[in-house]
């Protein structure tokens, strides 16, 4: 490297330091390391190879400058020192400067917009979570339309729904668009509309990966797209996994997929300022039963087998000589039935199953043994890749007639019959957004023809 001076007088050496005696020990010259692979290079100098790569990218950009090739200013300007500390700017007072770039879309609902700080922020991957008909395609539908709201309830702009399983529900988004005093209120030229709503349907893993690589950045340059809707991401690697193998190479390279998709999707949300919002299928989780040295015929007097579990239409017998405390317990409605539960259980801290309590949104603790516990798919890889987890959790609810429920009727063993679902809103994990204790049922909502919105408990 002594004739590198000699080409290029002005070269910033000063960057290099520690690269260059050991270039110039293994005789390494300029044109070597303008011809010469990086890795070569590296590996005969014992050098980085990042390090190396930018040595030679610095020296191309300087030589094609000096020639007149490009313009040297804005190319180099990537070389140049980073800023002093006393050059920085300072973080005191600069709270309100970081929180002006802040953009989110709103639910349309205070108590839902207070519990994920403010609604769903541009820049991030959200994700939201639940079983089947527990309102996750509800929620992205109301999204849809708010976001084409003018500040500070939306963004002005239009939005793209992607759907793995099925087309877009129109029929419900004009009805959204009739109820919602938010939307039909509005003036025709400020209403969001059908027409600003991109859809895009992918029926398989390829497909899926062709648009999100190469149809969906077009999309979002040329339309200015303020948030982008996959309903639901773990449908088509759900299906590609019941036709594949299930080795480990088989999961290595599922895994591999998925760090790029979230890869991927946050440059996109990142480069176009505008939020993404998948949807995310749930299964089953299954805790082992406690061991017992005592066989099955030796259970303590009064317990259930294992996987015993009660009726919701029968409540459980009891004797004459309990009198007034099952008449009691009969007139509480039954737990819905659970599988077992890992209550009793405890798991080292560092183990994944002591972990997925706090991340998966269904903790398996002591105040949710009547919770059927729930794991979202594509496992703990996918976690790591999004910036907040909304689980949206049904429950169902018991009830009586009132001829039923007095004292006759309870001692007839009257029914009990399931009323409705119940819904409720956990914010799992976010940065922006406290998050729901994992004891806490969370916010509970319901489904109406306008969209979502919290339940009134004082009323």
């Amino acid at each position: 490297m002594t004739d590198l001076l000699h080409t290029l007088p002005n070269f910033p050496t000063r960057h290099y330091t520690h690269l260059i005696p050991s270039l110039e020990k293994n005789l390494i010259t300029t044109t070597d390391l303008l011809t010469l692979d990086p890795l070569e290079v590296a590996k005969r100098a014992q050098l980085p190879l990042l390090d190396v790569r930018r040595l030679a990218n610095h020296v191309l950009t300087s030589l094609q400058s000096q020639l007149g090739v490009i313009d040297g200013k804005e190319a180099l300007r990537k070389y140049e020192d980073p800023p002093r500390v006393g050059d920085a700017p300072s973080l005191r007072g600069s709270g309100s400067t970081i929180s002006k770039p802040w953009s989110s879309i709103s639910t349309l609902d205070p108590s839902l917009d207070t519990a994920l700080g403010g609604g769903i922020p541009t820049t991030y991957i959200t994700e939201l979570t639940g079983e089947s008909g527990a309102g996750k395609t509800q929620f992205l539908l109301s999204l849809l339309l708010t976001a084409q709201l003018p500040p500070p309830h939306g963004l002005s702009r239009p939005t793209v729904y992607i759907s793995t399983e099925h087309s877009l529900p129109t029929s419900r988004l004009a009805q959204l668009l009739r109820s919602n005093p938010s939307f039909s209120s509005l003036p025709a030229s400020t209403r969001p509309s059908l027409t600003r709503i991109f859809s895009i349907q992918t029926p398989d893993l390829e497909s899926q990966d062709h648009i999100l690589t190469y149809q969906l950045p077009v999309l979002l340059s040329r339309h200015n797209i303020s948030l982008i809707v996959i309903d639901s991401i773990a449908a088509n690697y759900r299906a590609e996994r019941s036709s594949t193998s299930t080795s480990g190479a088989a999961y290595g390279l599922r895994s591999t997929q998925l760090v790029q998709l979230g890869h991927q999707l946050r440059c996109l949300a990142r480069e176009h300022n505008c939020a993404i919002v998948v949807s995310n299928q749930v299964a089953d989780r299954f805790a082992p039963v406690p061991s017992s040295s005592s066989s099955p015929l030796q259970r303590p007097p009064g317990s259930s087998p294992p996987l015993s579990v009660h009726s919701p239409s029968s409540p459980p017998h009891s004797d004459n000589s309990q009198g007034m405390q099952s008449l009691d317990a009969a007139i509480m409605p039954p737990p819905a039935p659970t599988a077992p539960q890992a209550s009793s259980i405890q798991y080292p801290t560092l183990t994944l199953d002591h972990q997925q309590n706090f991340f998966t949104g269904w903790s398996s603790g002591p105040n949710n043994e009547n919770q059927n516990l729930k794991t979202p798919t594509l496992g703990l890889v996918w976690t790591n890749q999004i910036a907040c987890r909304i689980a949206l959790i049904k429950e169902q609810a018991y009830s009586r007639s009132e001829e039923d429920n007095s004292v006759e009727g309870v001692q007839k063993g009257a029914d009990w019959t399931p009323k409705q679902w119940r819904r409720y809103m956990k914010v799992v994990f976010a940065s922006w957004a406290p998050t729901t204790g994992s004891e806490e049922r969370g916010l509970e909502f319901e489904i109406w023809s306008g969209g979502l919105r919290a339940v009134d408990k004082g009323g």
